[in-house]
């Protein structure tokens, strides 16, 4: 299964969430740590992004989305790598 990585215009986009706040929300335990992908870029993974939006649209409470966004960070550590 691929999975897209967004960039934060698309990001921003789909959450209606602004810059300051993305980033504030990732500090305070709300939204997922973006990925790496260079030394100046970065993204999340479309699949993260989507499930944080049905979570709001759900009407989790802020402790409910800290959980969701700590089992998403795990899943990715546990995701297996492949080789190209």
């Amino acid at each position: 299964m691929v999975n897209a990585i967004l960039r934060l215009p698309a990001v921003k986009a789909q959450s209606g969430a602004s810059r300051s706040t993305i980033y504030l929300r990732i500090q305070q335990g709300l939204w997922p740590k973006p990925v790496k992908l260079g030394p100046r870029s970065v993204g999340w993974p479309a699949s993260e992004v989507s499930a944080l939006n049905a979570a709001r649209i759900a009407g989790m409470v802020d402790t409910e989305i800290r959980a969701l966004v700590a089992t998403l960070e795990a899943a990715r550590k546990s995701a297996p790598s492949r080789a190209f």
